[in-house]
């Protein structure tokens, strides 16, 4: 209620603006500036009266020269071979049973072939790429929903900062977690140590569909835990109280009316993943090889035998089904959007009680148990890796840090020093930020209460969730960074500023979809209230709805900085040969160097630098936390 009497407030402010402007045009005297001072006033009053159109185009502007054009570049490869335009290769991939499996005949219209092709081929590449994500899906949630309930329901030291790290795995660079994983589930790993002291026997893992799935895990159930844990402490639990007095038991009371308030939200983080694990590249190629392939996998193999055509079919085959689930998903959240209710969750229990009940103590063994495995999914790998840059052949050293610092105070000017790697990261990060937030609240605005059209218009501006790293920053290298004639004069993107560019334009979907959903529930009365006052459609947005959704613009921005500090496939292309690499890139060069030591280093580093940072970010916007 303070932010909408300080909106208030300023409506009559600006409303007095308004009333003096009219005064002006009447012909009634006023003190002016003989120098202009008036015309300024009102071209800023113009300027504030249509700012939120004027970002809208500045975004659709942005999203235009850094994403659609670079990725509309890559897709022409797919109707266009030798410089003529042609159909058949996107004819031949659609009819090839090794991508489409059963489904192949029937793009060719031959349907008796069906049965004989859904025997030998059934999935295909594209079935098999489902498959795993299906299957990496249910394990996220699965995995994430425990942790929700622990951090939404249980009170403990820490659980705050806990709750800050618990997306850091989701915006760890791959190439890293490919390394934890590697020297963790490894045949001479500490899992098999472990499991060969407790007589069980040693497990391969490693390059198998069980590790996939449990890699893609590790990304993303902290991303359900984090979206459901939200929605956790906005539930009513007055609704359960009632449930309760009304003679349902705990079960019943949860299946019909707590969880149907959890639904969306667990949907929500359903649909992310399985987008993000179907387009999956760097976790597959590391862990499964070819042998596993997925779509994004074939795709990067197909660009190194540089057959473009046959990629870039692929990659539109497919960004297609990408886009029609983020669409679903939208359409769904639309429904699930009215309006919106106060919070009531229900207090949080003490994790470790005086005197716990029974059904208390078991409760906290499930808690103990679950924690057990984040400390195989989670904990294994990273401590893994730490503990393999603190070791040598002679044991415990720290000889690969100061190899990193030697490389940063002697290294030549074309070597990958750590300092240069932290420091563009970090500024990158913040570029980024400042680039994402604003078009984030501006889409968020524009598409929160249009109907369908705006469930369109968010769709098309969603689609950098569905479009991997490889293609827009192949885009943005073959288009922006090489220069674009236009209108006579040459339109080039180059160094960071093509690498902030990308990076906003991962990271602005993010601040949509914490923004978003909570501007839809904003009480309309509140911000119509501010406009009979006066206000302008910005003025009302900044001092009325912007402090009532602060706490997903604040997420927004934790999620639009992470993910810029751990981006690796548009930044590693984009930083070919300059000195705009960041810490993902430079632990990447490290490993192409044969220098495995350094790179756990460097891959510390950034473990480290990335926790401080979200922990900071997340926990600046802390004070609006349900």
């Amino acid at each position: 209620m303070d932010a909408t009497a300080d909106g208030s407030r300023e409506a009559l402010a600006d409303g007095s603006g308004d009333a003096a402007e009219r005064a002006d045009r009447s012909g009634t005297p006023r003190s002016a500036d003989p120098r202009g001072t008036p015309r300024r006033a009102a071209s800023a009053r113009w300027f504030e009266r249509h700012a939120i159109g004027l970002l809208g185009v500045a975004t659709a502007l942005v999203l235009a020269v850094v994403f659609y054009y670079p990725v509309l570049t890559v897709f022409a490869d797919a109707v266009r071979v030798g410089g003529e335009w042609t159909p058949d290769v996107v004819a031949d991939v659609l009819t090839d049973p090794f991508y489409f499996g059963a489904l192949a005949p029937v793009f060719a219209g031959e349907f008796g072939d069906v049965a004989a092709v859904a025997a030998d081929t059934p999935l295909g590449l594209f079935g098999f790429t489902a498959y795993q994500a299906l299957l990496s899906t249910i394990a996220s949630v699965l995995l994430g929903l425990p942790g929700a309930y622990v951090l939404s329901r249980y009170e403990f030291p820490g659980r705050r900062t806990l709750r800050s790290l618990t997306i850091l795995p989701f915006v760890m660079p791959s190439i890293m977690v490919a390394i934890g994983f590697v020297a963790f589930f490894g045949t001479n790993g500490p899992l098999n140590d472990l499991l060969a002291a407790l007589g069980v026997g040693r497990v391969n893992l490693l390059f198998t569909l069980e590790a996939i799935v449990v890699a893609h895990a590790f990304y993303n159930a902290p991303l359900v835990a984090r979206v459901t844990t939200a929605a956790w402490e906005s539930v009513d639990a007055r609704m359960v109280e009632t449930a309760r007095s009304l003679g349902a038991n705990p079960w019943r009371a949860f299946r019909d009316v707590l969880a149907p308030q959890l639904l969306p939200a667990v949907l929500t983080g359903a649909l992310l993943t399985f987008v993000f694990t179907f387009m999956s590249f760097p976790i597959v190629l590391a862990l499964g090889g070819f042998r596993l392939a997925t779509v994004e996998v074939w795709v990067y193999s197909l660009v190194q035998e540089l057959e473009y055509a046959e990629a870039a079919t692929l990659a539109v085959a497919e960004t297609v089904v990408s886009l029609a689930l983020t669409y679903a998903y939208l359409r769904y959240e639309a429904r699930q959007s009215g309006g919106g209710r106060a919070a009531n969750p229900p207090p949080r229990k003490r994790l470790l009680p005086e005197s716990p009940s029974a059904l208390a103590a078991l409760e906290r063994a499930g808690v103990v148990a679950y924690a057990l495995v984040v400390a195989v999914v989670f904990v294994g790998p990273i401590a893994t890796m730490v503990t393999e840059s603190l070791t040598g052949p002679n044991g415990i050293t720290l000889q690969y840090y100061q190899f990193l610092v030697q490389r940063q105070v002697e290294g030549a000017s074309f070597q990958t020093k750590p300092g240069v790697a932290v420091r563009n990261s970090l500024l990158f990060g913040v570029a980024a930020l400042l680039v994402a937030l604003p078009m984030g609240v501006t889409v968020s605005v524009l598409t929160s209460r249009g109907g369908e059209r705006g469930r369109l218009a968010d769709a098309a501006a969603m689609a950098p969730l569905a479009v991997s790293g490889v293609v827009v920053g192949l885009g943005m290298l073959r288009g922006l960074v090489f220069g674009v004639e236009l209108f006579g004069h040459r339109l080039q993107v180059t160094g960071p500023v093509a690498i902030v560019a990308a990076h906003a334009v991962a990271a602005y979907p993010f601040v949509v979809r914490n923004v978003s959903p909570l501007l839809a529930g904003v009480d309309r009365s509140v911000v119509e209230s501010a406009r009979a006052l006066g206000a302008t459609r910005v003025r009302a947005l900044l001092d009325v709805e912007l402090p009532l959704v602060a706490s997903g613009v604040a997420a927004g921005a934790a999620f639009a900085f992470a993910i810029s500090i751990g981006e690796f496939d548009s930044t590693v292309i984009l930083a070919t040969g300059s000195s705009s690499y960041t810490m993902p890139v430079a632990v990447e060069r490290y490993i192409g160097n044969r220098t495995l030591g350094p790179a756990t280093a460097m891959g510390t580093v950034l473990l480290v630098v990335t926790s401080l940072s979200f922990v900071v970010v997340d926990r600046l916007g802390g004070r609006w936390e349900a």
